[in-house]
């Protein structure tokens, strides 16, 4: 790491990933993030035991189409690694040299170079609308369509090509679904809902539906929806990730301007440092520098670990520093409740802890009246600039 901002240690970050997931976490990890990986969903490959996609196969190869999408890099090189198995592939090969293949984006388009075979077309934008949008420019009325379909049912490719006079044929080399297992999505649902997650990441869709799928069958999703639009920060790879969280009720999320893994981690590394507190605090023949940073609160070279409940109270302190905070305003932002008669003393033995904590030569926590509270320091801005090596 070269920047300041690349040092997050404290924060938390939730993998919705499937595949690729182990790599997001440790990128993650090299910015000193805590990270928290519940795959919202499984791909399964060559579902139903490939006898489908055998005869498709076989049919490219006796008859191959006027048209190909090659939709996903993973799709076209299982198809091919398939086709190998089966004994075909320089058959496919030789069959698909003369089709028009478009390629939705980069990595559809590489595999498809490795494969031995050109791209006719690739999607300017990535998006699977724009090959749509493609096919119905060139009038495919009575041509035919081969769609190598990615593990999404909801995309409208099929149905929109055919409606103009195409001859459509879906070839599903892989499928998503939920996790056998959700024991982990709703682990990750509770960490959301209650502040223990700093953001989360998406790389498909589906995964945005399936999280809170599994949200509502446990009575959450509202809650869920609540803390992704108040406190987590929502990383989405591209835009149709983020169009399948707002379409769940996400008001906001950070999208990078490469729809990469890396530039996503990017992204999400900025925003997180962004919510990086640093405040310079008065005391006796100087200041002391403090960072509220997720779980961690630094006092110069000093590590002080917060739970939730100090975290909380620390960040909303440090949001406004100088500015006085009420009873209500913390027990609503940090416990999410209205203030009850005896919300004062609950407050006031997290500020206890935290002073302690913070220790008697370090920066305090003050309460210029009863019922409010205030950190007496002043804002320093944070590096938000994060590098991955």
């Amino acid at each position: 790491m070269t920047a300041a901002g690349s040092d997050l240690r404290g924060f938390t970050v939730g993998i919705t990933a499937d595949r690729r997931g182990e790599e997001q976490a440790v990128l993650l990890r090299r910015l000193g993030v805590e990270v928290v990986h519940a795959p919202a969903l499984r791909t399964l490959v060559v579902p139903d035991g490939g006898d489908v996609l055998h005869a498709q196969v076989m049919g490219l190869i006796a008859d191959p189409p006027d048209y190909l999408v090659a939709n996903t890099g993973i799709g076209v090189r299982t198809l091919f690694a398939q086709a190998g198995e089966w004994g075909v592939e320089d058959d496919l090969r030789t069959a698909l040299t003369g089709v028009r293949i478009l390629a939705r984006g980069p990595k559809a388009a590489g595999a498809l170079r490795l494969a031995g075979l050109e791209v006719w077309w690739r999607a300017p934008g990535e998006q699977l609308a724009e090959v749509t949008a493609r096919l119905l420019e060139l009038g495919v009325g009575g041509a035919r369509v081969v769609y190598q379909r990615h593990g999404d049912e909801r995309e409208a490719l099929t149905a929109t090509v055919r409606a103009a006079g195409a001859e459509v044929t879906e070839i599903e080399v892989y499928r998503w679904d939920l996790p056998a297992d959700d024991t982990a999505v709703r682990a990750l649902v509770e960490a959301c809902v209650d502040g223990t997650v700093d953001a989360v990441t998406f790389t498909a869709a589906p995964a945005v539906r399936y999280l809170f799928d599994v949200a509502d069958r446990a009575g959450r999703a509202a809650a869920l929806t609540d803390a992704l639009n108040r406190d987590v920060i929502v990383g989405c790879v591209g835009p149709v990730c983020a169009t399948a969280a707002v379409a769940e009720g996400v008001t906001s999320s950070v999208v990078p301007d490469h729809w990469r893994l890396g530039s996503l981690v990017r992204r999400v590394g900025e925003a997180l440092a962004g919510r990086r507190r640093l405040l310079r605090v008065p005391v006796e023949g100087g200041a002391v520098e403090v960072a509220v940073q997720g779980a961690l609160l630094r006092v110069d070279r000093r590590e002080i670990t917060l739970d939730l409940e100090e975290r909380g109270v620390a960040r909303l302190l440090a949001e406004a520093p100088g500015e006085t905070v009420t009873d209500a305003e913390l027990l609503g932002r940090v416990w999410r409740v209205a203030p009850p008669a005896e919300g004062g003393p609950a407050v006031e033995a997290v500020l206890s802890r935290l002073r302690a904590k913070l220790g008697i030569v370090g920066p305090s926590v003050t309460s210029p009246s009863p019922g409010t509270y205030r950190w007496a320091a002043e804002r320093i801005a944070p590096d938000v600039t994060v590098e991955l090596d």
